[in-house]
């Protein structure tokens, strides 16, 4: 992220969003209780405000891509 983040930050934005799209679709397996998009939101804003430095591209961005699962 330093390296490429540099030069390229905003190439690296949609590959962010996916890393933690694929987070929500790991815990949605995990935790059965997490379906619709409502629930997923508010237990993604929980844990990122929970947890700001969780991971290290969620100081850049903590988005991630609503899909149909």
């Amino acid at each position: 992220m330093q390296y490429y983040g540099r030069f390229y930050k905003t190439e690296l934005y949609p590959l962010l969003r996916r890393i933690n799209t694929y987070l929500v679709r790991w815990a949605r397996k995990k935790y059965r209780t997490l379906f619709g998009f409502r629930k997923d939101n508010a237990w993604w804003q929980a844990v990122t405000a929970r947890y700001p430095r969780g991971f290290a591209h969620w100081a850049w961005t903590r988005d991630f891509l609503p899909t149909a699962w």
